[in-house]
């Protein structure tokens, strides 16, 4: 019957948001596709329905919920100045903007910085983590409701490359994981107290993987990946389900899923089933045809894209790894595509977002520019398209609605 062809989804999170915002890195489940179409032409003086100037630079993206706009960034000579600010998601309108100073390392590699994760929100509040292993919690209307220095409580976790994995909630709990050279463990804190509700310690290393939380045989579950191993965990009680530490896993590429799978990024692309019984996972398929390096996977439509830094966006068959087609598109790219209405956008460093036609056969639709640098991955909600630069944060649709 229908309703056992997709075994796993992801898990239905309890946010007080709509199928439409987008909340945490990549949007609703992490998945990187908006519910409704989005612009398909822009330029400086077209469809731009506002344009905010940031205070300093972010590779974290925008979430959006609740008719707001939530973003952060980071400034100062070391970095060490820390944003989050928020907007009225119709006009653009600053409506609060909070700074804290930086209390750990502030050492990044040239490529990222400190305010390299996305923040996550439920429509009430926004939970901002940086690289500094800051964390601070305000309410939609700016109000703090709790901060913590992480490297205060745990002195040994190191930031020398700049951490990046950005935090997910699911209920009344906000998940991190951080895997450093310092002090590396994954946690989850109460998203109201901002109190660890479990911890368990991740291997030491460079990893800037974002969770993933997921549904296998009707449970929730949260995977983390590092570069030895793939672990799914109760998001309740941080307590290990299952394993896979037998392949060689990317250390910047988040998992994705979808129709039954796990796809994930490594020295050989893999799509996984997830355990039922708490054995090892299936390897349903194998590729080395779908490379990347900085931007995460997309699954759309039964299909897998990845998309290298080079420009090289590869296709294939999710059900199989099937390679159908690679397309080069112009520039490089350190943000990961978002799809949308049968149309995938890859959103360049120098801001040129290419959008290619979804399907078995490649075809490049067209191409906007705007100026600037652009390696925060895009964000999409109600049928609005957010491009975060170094400097600005573009709100992009139909100017004649």
């Amino acid at each position: 019957m229908k309703r056992f062809l997709v075994a796993m989804t992801l898990a239905v999170l309890e946010f007080s948001t709509r199928a439409d915002d987008s909340p945490q890195f990549r949007g609703q489940g992490g998945l990187g596709i908006s519910e409704k179409p989005l612009p398909v032409r822009w330029s400086a003086k077209e469809n731009i329905l506002w344009n905010a100037a940031l205070p300093g630079r972010g590779l974290s993206c925008p979430v959006i919920a609740s008719g707001r706009v939530f973003v952060t960034a980071c400034s100062g000579a070391n970095q060490d100045r820390l944003h989050v600010l928020c907007f009225d998601a119709r006009t653009g309108k600053q409506l609060w903007h909070r700074q804290l100073w930086a209390t750990g390392n502030t050492l990044c590699h040239e490529k990222t910085c400190t305010a390299a994760p996305t923040p996550v929100t439920d429509g009430k509040r926004v939970i901002a983590l940086f690289a500094t292993a800051d964390l601070v919690c305000y309410d939609r209307d700016g109000n703090l409701e709790w901060y913590r220095s992480l490297t205060g409580d745990y002195q040994t976790i190191g930031n020398n490359v700049g951490m990046a994995a950005s935090p997910i909630l699911h209920g009344d709990l906000f998940l991190l994981c951080l895997e450093n050279a310092g002090a590396s463990f994954a946690a989850g804190i109460d998203k109201y107290t901002g109190k660890n509700k479990w911890k368990i310690e991740r291997p030491r290393g460079i990893n800037w993987v974002t969770p993933l939380l997921i549904q296998d045989a009707g449970k929730d579950l949260v995977l983390f990946q590092g570069p030895e191993e793939l672990s799914a965990h109760d998001p309740a009680t941080g307590k290990k389900q299952w394993s896979l530490t037998d392949q060689k896993l990317a250390a910047i590429p988040s998992p994705i899923a979808g129709d039954g799978l796990v796809y994930l990024a490594g020295e050989k692309f893999l799509a996984i089933r997830p355990s039922t019984d708490k054995g090892s996972p299936e390897v349903v398929w194998k590729s080395n045809k779908l490379s990347g390096s900085y931007s995460s996977p997309l699954f759309y439509k039964g299909l897998v894209y990845m998309l290298t830094a080079g420009g090289v966006l590869n296709c294939a068959d999710g059900s199989n790894g099937k390679h159908l087609w690679s397309q080069r598109v112009q520039g490089t790219f350190a943000a990961s595509p978002l799809a949308a209405d049968g149309k995938i956008y890859l959103v360049s460093e120098d801001g040129n977002t290419t959008i290619v036609q979804a399907g078995t056969e490649p075809k490049i639709i067209t191409t906007n520019a705007l100026s600037g640098t652009f390696l925060a991955t895009p964000a999409a909600a109600d049928g609005a398209l957010y491009l975060r630069s170094d400097k600005h944060l573009y709100c992009i649709g139909d100017n004649r609605k």
